[in-house]
């Protein structure tokens, strides 16, 4: 705590006046990561066109080189390690740090399949079922250290859209 004080420019009375203890603290910390880490829906909306295939492919490219940066990946191992003993920190990085993607992704699927070029009856579990897809296995690998290149990022995002929308489009007859 001292030099976490000494850090900041404050004392260790100053900032146990703010932090009730070390958990209170860390809890504090790990959101403002949350809030950095965090994709605004704005940010997101900006890569939307017209073209569904297109539209899924610069949301997960989008999603994916976020999570390549140095605070979410320190955000992602420290929620790994922590998650035992703070499971709320953990829904609220789910819930604020994936949140718009997925009301945006929920927003789109059921514009689409109002349109009848979908056919998902549960917008926000394909939202969730999506971003698993095509960004669950990147994230694995850039948390582990190991690199993904631009062609093999792009080679599974591709492979991971159309499987998705092979899936979600409505069944001919």
């Amino acid at each position: 705590m001292e030099e976490i004080a000494t850090h900041v420019g404050m004392s260790k009375r100053t900032v146990y006046a703010r932090y009730a203890d070390k958990a209170a603290l860390f809890k504090a910390a790990v959101h403002r990561a949350i809030q950095r880490y965090t994709v605004p829906r704005e940010a997101i909306e900006a890569v939307a066109t017209d073209d569904l295939e297109a539209t899924l492919t610069a949301v997960a490219r989008l999603r994916i080189a976020n999570l390549a940066t140095p605070v979410a990946t320190k955000l992602q191992r420290i929620l790994n390690a922590q998650s035992y003993r703070f499971p709320d920190l953990f829904n609220a990085s789910f819930e604020q740090g994936t949140g718009p993607t997925i009301h945006f992704l929920c927003d789109l699927f059921a514009r689409y399949t109002a349109r009848g070029e979908l056919s998902l009856a549960e917008p926000r579990r394909a939202a969730a079922a999506f971003l698993s897809l095509v960004v669950g296995g990147p994230a694995r690998i850039i948390l582990s250290g190991a690199a993904l290149d631009e062609q093999e990022i792009a080679t599974r995002v591709r492979f991971a859209v159309r499987l998705f929308l092979d899936g979600a489009r409505p069944r001919v007859k």
